[in-house]
């Protein structure tokens, strides 16, 4: 049975007459609402205009308000997937973009819900700044991926950084990378600190976004 909404319909519009306001639904379990709501309604400028607490809510508040994001971090036993909850949510509010939350570091799953075209994927145990970013940064990405053009490493990486980036981008553990290019697990261990320190990405889900904005997982 779908969970009802507790804001209406004229609460949504009233929360966009503000130019500087971030319309934002909340989908998520029940047990962590609450304490995401709280941390939503702290950020200046960010207004929750709806919550859902299953896929179907969630993609009729996105139909009803059209917000510029959706926090979706759903994880209810006979739901339907994440990625089917995104792909909907987007079919159904074009203009919306979607913040995915995550239980675990996963890279695979960033991957995939980065290519289904969330704007961002956030482990839930990481501060809670890092959504309220995310949530900003979303509401002023234009539609769609990024489609950069590839070329030599950025940010001042070296090729072996590159190379491991790359490789935990595409999902592949650290003991594969370590047999792939001939190192110890605990050099591959030593790197991927390195790059999340010089890159400020604190976790695997913001390398793979970094990888995917600047077009790294192209090619072979």
């Amino acid at each position: 049975m779908r969970e009802p909404s507790p804001r209406t319909e004229n609460e949504g519009s009233a929360a966009r007459k503000g130019n500087h306001v971030v319309a934002v639904v909340l989908a998520a379990d029940a047990a962590v609402r609450p304490k995401l709501r709280r941390l939503l309604e702290s950020a200046p400028g960010l207004e929750i205009v709806a919550e859902a607490g299953d896929a179907e809510s969630a993609v009729d508040a996105a139909v009803r308000h059209t917000p510029a994001a959706v926090v979706l971090g759903l994880d209810r036993p006979g739901d339907i997937s994440s990625l089917d909850t995104l792909r909907a949510v987007q079919q159904a509010s074009p203009g919306t973009r979607v913040i995915v939350l995550m239980k675990q570091d996963d890279a695979r799953f960033a991957r995939h819900a980065l290519h289904a075209g969330a704007a961002a994927c956030i482990l839930d145990d990481l501060p809670g700044g890092d959504l309220i970013d995310a949530v900003r940064r979303a509401a002023t990405q234009r539609i769609g991926p990024a489609q950069p053009e590839p070329g030599p490493p950025p940010d001042g990486l070296t090729e072996r950084e590159f190379d491991v980036l790359r490789l935990l981008a595409l999902g592949h553990t650290n003991t594969e990378i370590a047999a792939q290019l001939h190192l110890s697990v605990r050099t591959v261990e030593a790197h991927r600190a390195h790059l999340q320190r010089k890159l400020s990405r604190p976790s695997r889900a913001e390398l793979v976004r970094y990888a995917l904005d600047r077009g790294l997982l192209r090619g072979p």
